[in-house]
């Protein structure tokens, strides 16, 4: 009898991981969300024990000598595609022990679940010492990463994110941005300051924002029979691709925050529930980095929920939830989604002061990893970097500050350079797509239609794809070249500079 063929042995392998992963995304999901608060410890304890069991399957000694004889075996090119995914997760894996593994999972649970009162308490020193654990655990693994592959330890990290990117990269990336963005700012405000814009009258019902929120990620594609809209602290997409959960946030006194948290986590849902079922279970069917899921997040966000299109889509539907009312006139709902203003909160900022956000704490945590900087120095490096990008003054207001976002505490450093990586891909689909339909232009109506023209695009050059194809390779068969961030510069114009 012939042996079972090696690449076999290793799909079957991944299918099992992806099982258990899903559970315990589920598990987390549930954490965030509907999770009592004295369950945290015991949760905690069983996501940990799950980490620890994943790593294991993850470096079992087989798996060498699996991976090797696989590399010889008649494979096609999509196996070819999963064999190269499967030996980057196994090399990862193999870089860190099981015991270091496991108390990353108990020190983000403990910190992310503490981050939630803390947030809400301003309370930076209760933050900073459950943030201790966390950060020496991320400098660990930053160490043993960083000695495998040969790279920095900041680097190491940023790699699990999005494969192939270096901070050296990212400097030049956002160091031009830095160049000419404050002046495009400026121009923005000097003159939008003369234009007319009503504000929406609220209290604005969280039942009502609720009810409006679930249409828009309807109207957006998004299946409710594969997923579900909850709410959480921070908004952000979990479970599973056959499962997928999203989340938002609500305030009575501005349902603008709401809405457009769902309309960027409707786009990595829809991202997830189109990765390609035929593969699913394998690595390569899962998306091809941080920066390609936030694209579909921020091509809904801000390439089509910003656009004057969209705001004639929106704004009868937000008459129809809260009853009319001056502010909701098409025009008027189109200058509200792109106001530029120096707002101290990321995921409420406009596109084009966006990037500074990002820019800030990519720079913060990159210190951090390489131990240039320490805990206590985050506030005064905070309040300096959000005075020079922003011009904001944020001393002493840590909850819209260092403890806004829950990334730190859940120990993903290298995870924020994504976003405006993010971002920067997404100008460059739509300069695609618009070019195919030039219907989406920012001064017509979009229909349903429209809408999904966008979305079978994506769905084909994109969701469809997986993790077939390296980034770049993804970007060209998609674009016709790599990263361009000249596509991102020529949109923020377009939409702001005239």
């Amino acid at each position: 009898m012939s042996a079972t063929p090696a690449y076999e042995l290793l799909a079957a392998g991944n299918l099992r991981l992806h099982h258990l992963g899903h559970l315990g995304d589920i598990a987390h999901w549930d954490q965030e969300t509907h999770m009592p608060p004295r369950g945290a410890a015991a949760r905690g304890a069983a996501l940990a024990e799950l980490a620890a069991l994943l790593h294991r399957l993850h470096t079992e000694p087989a798996l060498r000598e699996h991976i090797e004889r696989a590399e010889q075996e008649p494979l096609d090119d999509l196996q070819r595609a999963n064999l190269r995914e499967i030996r980057r997760e196994w090399q990862i894996a193999n870089a860190l022990p099981e015991s270091l593994v496991q108390a990353r999972s108990l020190a983000a649970s403990r910190c992310e679940h503490a981050w939630r009162a803390q947030r809400q308490a301003n309370d930076w020193q209760g933050f900073a010492q459950n943030f201790a654990d966390v950060l020496r655990i991320a400098r660990q693994e930053a160490d043993l990463l960083s000695q495998q592959q040969g790279v920095s330890k900041y680097d190491a990290l940023i790699d699990r994110f999005e494969p192939g990117m270096t901070a050296a990269k990212l400097d030049r990336l956002f160091g031009d941005l830095k160049q000419w963005l404050p002046a495009l700012v400026q121009r923005a405000l000097e003159r939008q300051a003369s234009e007319s814009v009503i504000t929406p009258v609220g209290p604005f019902s969280v039942s009502r924002q609720a009810m409006l929120c679930e249409r828009i990620a309807r109207m957006l594609g998004f299946d409710f029979e594969a997923g579900r809209l909850d709410v959480s602290t921070h908004p952000f997409t979990g479970g599973a691709p056959e499962d997928v959960r999203l989340t938002t946030r609500y305030r009575e006194d501005d349902f603008h925050q709401s809405v457009m948290a769902t309309i960027h986590e409707t786009g990595h849902g829809r991202y997830e529930q189109n990765r390609p079922r035929e593969w699913l279970g394998q690595p390569v069917s899962q998306a091809r980095s941080m920066a390609i899921h936030e694209s579909q997040s921020l091509a809904f966000e801000m390439q089509i929920g910003r656009s004057y299109g969209f705001a004639s889509l929106l704004a009868p539907l937000l008459a129809e939830a809260f009853g009319p009312q001056p502010a909701f006139e098409v025009a008027n709902m189109h200058r509200l989604a792109t106001r530029v203003r120096a707002g101290l909160i990321r995921v409420d900022a406009d596109d084009l002061t966006y990037p500074a956000h990002v820019i800030l704490r990519y720079e913060i945590e990159r210190a951090l990893i390489e131990g240039e900087v320490e805990i206590a120095d985050i506030p005064a490096l905070w309040d300096e970097k959000m005075m020079t990008l922003l011009g904001l003054d944020t001393r002493g207001n840590f909850r819209e500050g260092p403890l806004q976002d829950v990334h730190w505490p859940a120990g993903m450093f290298g995870y924020f350079p994504c976003y405006t990586l993010g971002a920067m891909y997404a100008a460059q689909w739509a300069t695609v797509v618009r070019s195919a339909y030039p219907v989406l232009d920012e001064r017509v109506a979009i229909a349903q239609s429209d809408l999904n023209a966008v979305f079978d695009w994506l769905r084909e050059n994109i969701w469809s794809q997986g993790s077939r194809w390296t980034t770049a390779e993804l970007a060209i068969r998609a674009s016709g070249e790599a990263l361009n961030p000249a596509h991102f510069r020529a949109h923020l114009e377009r939409r702001y500079g005239r």
